[in-house]
């Protein structure tokens, strides 16, 4: 990997991070030389943590809990305070309903339950190098959007 980007440090959050599952995806991404900036159990706690850090993450994976009515609120203010942060969004649900609104917001990654830590690795790599990165189960999604909605904005 002899990009611009593998000479400066990856930074990562991971928020609303209720898995166990994931406790093996961070250290593997930290053995690779992510380093995790933290880890939080709640939008509103992650917010809180990066409102201390004196620069924000390059990414922050976001591990969707849908059954918070107010999950899609919490989303678009950690994007209005921090519009620089790339998005990855961690879920099990691949229904247009839920995937169109997180593209809409803003995120260039989706990641579904059961990607592995070489998954993750390459997600993080492709959107800090400015591309868009999907699971199999939303990349129709993803693609009749961007090629048919690009310009909607």
């Amino acid at each position: 990997m002899e990009t611009g980007t593998a000479q400066q440090k990856i930074t990562l959050a991971f928020i609303n991070d209720k898995s166990p599952i994931l406790d093996g995806i961070c250290q593997d991404l930290v053995a690779s030389g992510t380093e995790v900036l933290f880890r939080s159990e709640s939008i509103e706690d992650g917010l809180s943590q990066l409102s201390e850090l004196n620069e924000p993450p390059n990414v922050s994976i976001i591990d969707l809990d849908f059954y918070d009515r107010n999950v899609l609120a919490q989303i678009q203010e950690l994007r209005t305070e921090y519009p620089t942060i790339k998005l990855i969004a961690h879920s099990d649900i691949d229904a247009e309903k839920v995937v169109k609104p997180l593209f809409e917001i803003g995120f260039t990654g989706y990641l579904l339950i059961g990607s592995d830590a070489d998954d993750f690795k390459k997600a993080i790599e492709v959107v800090i190098n400015g591309g868009r990165y999907f699971s199999v189960g939303v990349a129709n999604i993803a693609q009749e959007y961007f090629n048919n909605d690009f310009h909607s904005e």
